[in-house]
């Protein structure tokens, strides 16, 4: 099984491996939803979304798929990818 170095934004300079496909599955798919720039979606919308676009048999329950959401979220925080907005509710946006 091929793992990948995930960083999370929360925690700088530190990293964890996580298995490749999986990460790159979900990261496709977020990375589909989120959009360019301003005003950004909720981290619910986005969320809402990412079921219609990941395989069932790689993300077989929903606890699941929102762990991977919010692990490769704060990973492409933490690379500048996207970034979020600083009023509530939270909204993501593509860097």
């Amino acid at each position: 099984m091929s793992r990948v170095s995930v960083e999370n934004i929360n925690h700088p300079g530190t990293t964890r491996k996580v298995d490749v496909v999986r990460y790159e599955t979900m990261r496709q798919a977020y990375l589909s939803v989120v959009p360019d720039g301003l005003p950004g979606l909720t981290i619910a919308e986005i969320h809402a979304r990412l079921p219609e676009l990941v395989p069932e048999d790689l993300f077989v329950d929903q606890v699941r798929a929102g762990w991977w959401a919010k692990t490769v979220q704060l990973d492409l925080e933490a690379k500048r990818i996207i970034a979020r907005t600083r009023e509530r509710p939270l909204r993501l946006y593509k860097v």
